[in-house]
């Protein structure tokens, strides 16, 4: 009988090892493997992202204690920290200061080495001073996520196992990766370095595709770095941000509250006076009016590059780059690109004047010593000019900058 007994016993081991108690098959594996990543995704950018780091959202107890549990078993990251770390990204970003910009860093660093800048950061106790704030820190936050944050991820890997059996593992290993390659990889270094920009912020931020799905809409990363405190990172007809239609269902249900989203910008037809209403509404949509800007150049581009190409006879490589340096903010260029877009305006009045038209433009909203009627004497002038200038790009932008309501 022993014999049987301990080849049974050995059996059911080996089985237990190969298939857990789920006997799954490996597609169902695969599926679970995306499921879990994803809420995981989804925790962070709605719960530490946009609701504990931003304040754009307020959650109800019952997902907030789900997400805190659910990230303290998948990635083992506390609250305060993580908090903490963004916040002085976005206050210090791009300087030496930021804890993790490729533009300081470099790209190859941030990507393969982000999620150790994170862990260095997170041992700063300035920064989880200054910038920790208003976190979770109740008792289950002092407790346990924060002294045992190790202990949810052995959890994980048991329950995995458990399922799973060894192929459990492996499970374990894709979801211990998710964040570290995504957030701190993809996110903080990619998304300030490729991608396309809907609004020349500040900073380097990127969005790296229109369709926010597997990191959960935070590859809207441009639109975030322009409108930080927004529960919602999409801003175009064509993006899509997973996590804010997760955010409108748990509002529907009364599970959350969105604080703020990115100001729309509204438009009357009749309106044709450059009143306070207008000042107001340019201020206010100064980014959205800067990308639109953005494009009038492109069109006075487009109507200038046969002159400039059989007349001024520049080379194709000066003109390709001196379009890039035309769409670039002015604060940004560095005497270098300056001296190249002297050259290029010896030969282009016309994109001279909406090089300096922009550079006027910008200085209305950074005027703060100028009183209001100043302001708005600024941009009246400014639409004057512009539709005097008789440049059929700049004419059809002051038009539409007279109709912000």
């Amino acid at each position: 009988m022993f014999p049987n007994s301990l080849a049974d016993g050995l059996y059911a081991f080996l089985n237990f090892a190969s298939h857990g108690i789920t006997h799954a098959s490996g597609w169902q594996i695969f599926i679970y493997t995306l499921i879990v990543t994803h809420i995981t995704i989804a925790s962070v950018t709605i719960f530490l992202h946009r609701c504990q780091a931003h304040r754009a959202l307020d959650l109800h107890a019952l997902p907030s204690h789900f997400f805190r549990f659910w990230l303290w078993l998948t990635t083992g990251q506390v609250t305060k920290e993580w908090a903490a770390i963004h916040r002085k990204h976005h206050a210090k970003c791009e300087t030496p200061e930021d804890p993790h910009s490729p533009v300081i860093y470099g790209i190859k660093k941030v990507l393969l080495e982000g999620a150790e800048l994170y862990r260095i950061e997170s041992k700063n106790p300035e920064t989880m001073k200054k910038y920790g704030h208003g976190t979770p820190n109740d008792w289950i936050e002092k407790r346990l996520y924060t002294p045992y944050s190790w202990l949810g991820i052995i959890f994980m890997l048991a329950i995995n196992v458990l399922l799973f059996g060894v192929i459990g593992i492996t499970v374990w290993a894709v979801q211990m990766l998710w964040i570290p390659v995504t957030a701190a990889g993809i996110i903080n270094g990619a998304g300030h370095y490729w991608g396309y920009r809907n609004y020349d912020c500040a900073d380097a931020a990127t969005n790296l595709m229109p369709w926010g799905i597997l990191i959960g809409g935070e590859e809207l990363h441009n639109n975030h770095h322009t409108f930080a405190t927004s529960a919602k990172l999409s801003s175009k007809w064509y993006e899509f941000d997973i996590g804010w239609l997760y955010i409108r269902l748990l509002e529907i249900v009364k599970l959350a509250k969105v604080k703020k989203v990115a100001p729309a910008p509204k438009f009357s037809l009749e309106k044709s006076v450059v009143d306070f209403d207008t000042l107001h509404a340019v201020i206010t949509h100064r980014y959205d009016v800067m990308a639109k800007y953005a494009k009038s150049i492109k069109h006075a581009w487009q109507d200038e590059i046969t002159h400039l190409k059989e007349k001024a006879q520049l080379e194709s490589g000066f003109l390709k780059s001196s379009k890039k340096l035309l769409q670039r903010e002015p604060t940004k260029l560095e005497m270098l690109h300056k001296q190249q877009l002297s050259e290029l305006f010896a030969h282009s009045k016309v994109l001279k004047t909406m090089h300096e038209m922009r550079v006027e433009l910008g200085a209305i909203w950074e005027r703060s010593h100028a009183s209001r009627d100043q302001l708005l004497h600024q941009l009246q002038d400014w639409c004057t000019r512009a539709e005097a200038s008789g440049i059929a790009s700049l004419q059809e932008f002051s038009m539409r900058l007279r109709r912000y309501s």
